[in-house]
This record gives C-alpha cells, sequence and structure tokens, in this order.
C-alpha cells in the first residue's frame, strides 16, 4: 500500500512539471498581426508581405483577443526537419474561423485545412498542410475571424500530420472511453436505485454523470458528439456548470457515506453549507458577461482544494472510526481529487493545458477509478447494512442463552413447514424434548449451572439432525424439533439417538458434575393428520408420558381414534 501511495505521488508531482507536447515541434512561431481596419486588404497584397511593416507583435497587440476581423503573419524561426507531411496547427476557440494562405510562383496559395481536432477548455486545432511549393520557413498568413463578442485565444505550432492526427485519435479514444465509463456506473447506480430506494445511489448516478459530462466538455470531445453538441453555444459554462454541481453532489455524497448525520451532526450541516457554496459559484459563472470569469474560476479553484482536503480529512477519521466504507471513499477521493487539484494548481500556474500524462490520461482515468473505487464503498456499506439488520433479525429471532430459536419464531417455522409438507404430499415430525428433574438443578446448584445444562445438550441434538431439520426453544427447559419430510418409522430412532447423546453429557464447573437426562414426545403428521400447532400440542402430551413412566424415555403419540 506505501508503495502504491508513493507510485501515486510521484505520478501526481510529475504532473505539474511543465512539459512539451509529444507532437509539435520545437519551433519558435513568431506572430504578427495586422489590426482590423475599415479598409480591408486583399489576399494577394497580404501574401506578397508588401504590408508587411504594418504588422505588430501579436501578444502585445492591445484589444486582440477582442478582434473580429485581421490578419496574422506566421513566422516559423528555423523548423527543423519534419519526418513525413508537415502541417501548421492553429489552436483556437470555437468562434474563430481562419484561412490560411501563402505566396508561391507569384501567386497566392490557399492552405488546405485537413481536420479540426477538440482540445481542452473548448478550443480546436485546425490542422493545415503545406501544399508543394510552399517552404515550411516561409511566412505564411491566416485570415482570423471571430463570431462572438467574448475573448478569444488563439496559438500555432507546426508538426508532422501522421503523428498529429495519431495523437488525436489517441484523445479522442480515451476521452470516449472515459465517458461511457462514467455514464455505464451512472446508470447502473439510477437502476440500483429504482430498487432499493437509498438515497447514496442517486447521489452516485449524480455525481458521476456530473463528472461524465465535465470531462467530456472540458476535453472539447462532447461538443462533436450527438446530443452534447448542443451545448457548443454555451462555451466554457458546459463544464464549468457541471463540475461546480458535481461538487454540491460530492459534499451530499461524503457527509452520506461518512454517516456524519449520526456521527459527526456539526460537521455534517458544513458539508450542506458546502454543497451550497459551489452551488452559489456554480451560479456565479454569469460573471463572465462581466469580464470576471477568471475570477470566478480561481475561486471556484480554491473552493475545490479547500474541499477536497477537508474532505480527505473528514473520511479519514470517519474510516479511524471503523466506517470502511469511508476508507473506499477516501482512496477513491484522493486518486481523483489529487489529478484534480494537479490540474487547478496547473492552470492557476500555466492558464493552459499542456500535458498530455495529467488531462488525456490521469484525470479520465482517475475519474473512471475513482467510480469503481467509491461503488466498492457504497457495496461495503450496504453489506455493513445488512450484516447489521442480519445480527438484528438473528437476536429477534434466537434465545439468547442457547442460540436456537425462540418460541415465535419456532412457531412461524413450524408453519411454514407444514405448510411447504402439505403441498408437497410430505410427513412432518415434531420432538418435544424436556429435561429431566430440571428444577432441581437450579435449585441443588443454582440458576448458572442450569443455564450450563441447558446450552449443553444443544451440540447433542443437533448431532443428529439434518441440515433441514430445525430446533427451537419452547419454554424454560423444553426443546422442540421439527423435522422435515420424516415419518414416525424416521422420526423415532432420531428421537432414541438424541436421547442417548444427552445422557451421555457432563457439565463441570459447579461442584461435582452433573448428569443430564431427558425425556422426548413424538408427533407426526402421517399418524396423526394433523398439522401446526394441534401437532405440536399431542407432542406436549407425548412428552408428559414419557415422564410419567420413569423420564429419559420417548413416546410416540398414538394415532387418534376417528
Amino acid at each position: 500500500m506505501r508503495a502504491l501511495l508513493a507510485a501515486g505521488l510521484l505520478i501526481w508531482l510529475g504532473c505539474l512539471v511543465p512539459a512539451e507536447s509529444s507532437v509539435a515541434a520545437a519551433t519558435l512561431i513568431k506572430l504578427r498581426a495586422l489590426p482590423p481596419s475599415d479598409t480591408l486588404p486583399t489576399p494577394e497584397a497580404i501574401a506578397s508581405g508588401s504590408l508587411d511593416d504594418q504588422f505588430k507583435p501579436f501578444s502585445k497587440a492591445p484589444g486582440h483577443a477582442y478582434w473580429r476581423d485581421y490578419w496574422l503573419r506566421i513566422s516559423p524561426q528555423d523548423p527543423p526537419e519534419t519526418a513525413g507531411i508537415p502541417v501548421v496547427i492553429m489552436d483556437m476557440t470555437r468562434a474563430l474561423h481562419a484561412d490560411v494562405v501563402a505566396y508561391r510562383d507569384g501567386k497566392v496559395v490557399a492552405l488546405p485545412l485537413v481536420t479540426k481536432l477538440s482540445e481542452f477548455l473548448g478550443t480546436r486545432d485546425h490542422v493545415f498542410t503545406l501544399p508543394e511549393g510552399v517552404s515550411a520557413a516561409q511566412p505564411l498568413y491566416a485570415h482570423v475571424t471571430s463570431g462572438s463578442s467574448q475573448p478569444q485565444i488563439l496559438s500555432v505550432s507546426t508538426a508532422a500530420l501522421e503523428g498529429t492526427l495519431a495523437q488525436g485519435t489517441e484523445r479522442a479514444r480515451m476521452i470516449a472511453l472515459t465517458f461511457g465509463a462514467l455514464a455505464a456506473m451512472s446508470s447502473a447506480a439510477l437502476l440500483i436505485w429504482f430498487v432499493l430506494k437509498d438515497p447514496l445511489f442517486i447521489l452516485y448516478a449524480t455525481m458521476f454523470a456530473l463528472q461524465a459530462l465535465y470531462v467530456a466538455y472540458l476535453s472539447g470531445q462532447g461538443f462533436d458528439w450527438p446530443l452534447l453538441s448542443y451545448a457548443v453555444p454555451l462555451g466554457s459554462f458546459a463544464w464549468n456548470v457541471p463540475i461546480g454541481l458535481s461538487g454540491a453532489v460530492a459534499c451530499l455524497f461524503t457527509r452520506e457515506i461518512a454517516d456524519l448525520r449520526h456521527s459527526s451532526p456539526r460537521v455534517y450541516k458544513i458539508f450542506g453549507w458546502f454543497a451550497v457554496a459551489f452551488i452559489v459559484i456554480t451560479a456565479a459563472n454569469v460573471a463572465k458577461f462581466v469580464g470576471l470569469e477568471g475570477l470566478v474560476n480561481d475561486i471556484g479553484n480554491v473552493m475545490f482544494v479547500i474541499g477536497a482536503v477537508f474532505t480527505v480529512i473528514v473520511c479519514f477519521l470517519a474510516w479511524r472510526r471503523g466506517n470502511r466504507a469511508a476508507g473506499w471513499f477516501l482512496i477513491a477521493w484522493c486518486l481523483l481529487e489529487g489529478f484534480t487539484i494537479a490540474a487547478a494548481l496547473r492552470f492557476l500556474a500555466t492558464s493552459k493545458v499542456d500535458s498530455d500524462a495529467l488531462y488525456y490520461y490521469g484525470l479520465p482515468l482517475s475519474m473512471v477509478a475513482a467510480s469503481i473505487l467509491v461503488a466498492l464503498g457504497v457495496a461495503d456499506r450496504l453489506r455493513a447494512q445488512r450484516a447489521a439488520l442480519s445480527d438484528a433479525e438473528r437476536r429477534a429471532q434466537t434465545d439468547p442463552l442457547t442460540g436456537v430459536l425462540n418460541r415465535r419464531s419456532l412457531i412461524e417455522r413450524l408453519n411454514v413447514a407444514c405448510t411447504r409438507a402439505k403441498a408437497r404430499g410430505l410427513p412432518i415430525a415434531l420432538l418435544f424434548i424436556d429435561l429431566d428433574h430440571f428444577k432441581q438443578i437450579n435449585d441443588t446448584f443454582g440458576h448458572q449451572a442450569g443455564d450450563a445444562c441447558l446450552c449443553a445438550i444443544i451440540e447433542p441434538i443437533h448431532a443428529e439432525l439434518r441440515q433441514s431439520d430445525v430446533i427451537g426453544r419452547y419454554g424454560g427447559e423444553e426443546f422442540v424439533v421439527i423435522l422435515s419430510s420424516a415419518d414416525a418409522a424416521a422420526a423415532t430412532p432420531i428421537a432414541q439417538r438424541i436421547l442417548e447423546r444427552v445422557a451421555d453429557v457432563r457439565v463441570n464447573g459447579f461442584g461435582n458434575p452433573i448428569s443430564v437426562t431427558c425425556s422426548i414426545g413424538i408427533a407426526t403428521s402421517d399418524t396423526l393428520g394433523i398439522w401446526g400447532e394441534p401437532l405440536l400440542a399431542q407432542a406436549d402430551a407425548a412428552v408428559y408420558v414419557a415422564k410419567r413412566s420413569g423420564r429419559n424415555q420417548i413416546h410416540l403419540a398414538p394415532p387418534v381414534l376417528a
């Protein structure tokens, strides 16, 4: 376990270290922009380079994120040799559109758009190939237009076409598998909730359904899927709202699985307020329209970090108190929130997605693993509840001294056994066992010795019974055995063997060893033609005949004359 934790910590720390893309070449791209103007220059004038002196550094151009129509000059600086077909990748928000051109042999040549690959935070990679005769080192020009008044982002890189497509396919597959796994786990929990009506299942289903939507939209893949593509106009709301609501549901789920309502009511209320805070911060996403989106996102990330740490502490304490379900949830939460916190911290530090290991593998796989571990925690909680219920039922049905059925449960079993036997056309036999001289044992050796004698005869009786037979304490020193599918011929030798085994019992620890004997009355449905409690009354009457006849013997109730 320590080795796994250490490995997980190394992976988590590794995700925080900046890493270069495995596809994008280490090529410096110099971007210069021609700001919007009332007069739009022609592509020929732009591509020929005659207006190059009017281009300004793009990153320093004031308000460039809000420009609606402008030209961009793309100048690769000493590009390396590319193994394969070279491409130019423009990573842009979905409201942007770009047409890339180059100048070749005195003419303007458009760069073919090969594909668009969805990326994290709602952007897309527009992949352009270089036409024949266009060098990877020569300047390119992109006509960029925006269909939104909101700020947009754009970056440019170069790579090889084969590697770009392979990476895009691998990323899409990973996100699709993650979404499918989370949706399946959520659907299964919802179906179970329809049967069990345990609120924990509806919370589980809601939490991981929201997680599925979050990873689908945050990765950008969901915007290209059927039905989910309707969320394209929502932009960042598509992932900020699900993750905010997921945080609220996670708070409610935590306090239930940790059983805080009973173990710590004050912390239970704190988690309720945490849930309210997450709903408020989710609603605060409308601040995007007044330019405060960054502030809201930063507050949300900080809240997630604080909530995650608080949840870890609470679940750890619940696990230490013996709550195994909280222990499962603790492992899942540390795994999930470890990568979530890593993603939040990294994004706060870099404001961009630049790690496949973290965003495309660590975060999605941690969600799937967490859903499985949390499901194990829920199952463990149900197991504990069932065990507690079974124990309570067992204590309600059994005699606390001897561990056999009490009188009420014995009568219930008798009625069920008789109903089943009559339906199948089978006989049933009852043995009414009464300890001999029990009052004398109590008076001579004490009630503790009497209790020890009652307990001592249970094992010898069980030794002669089948798995389908039942024994219960009818009262005081009286026990009843239900022999299923047994007639008088089968019940009589069983009673005789029990009589002999009980006679061999010696109870020590109260002075001289105490010898125990019993008398047994037998009543069978095949000879008497009666069932249930009337049959039991006949067995009771038969045991008194055995006791009057000298004790330590059996007596079979005679057939009732018509």
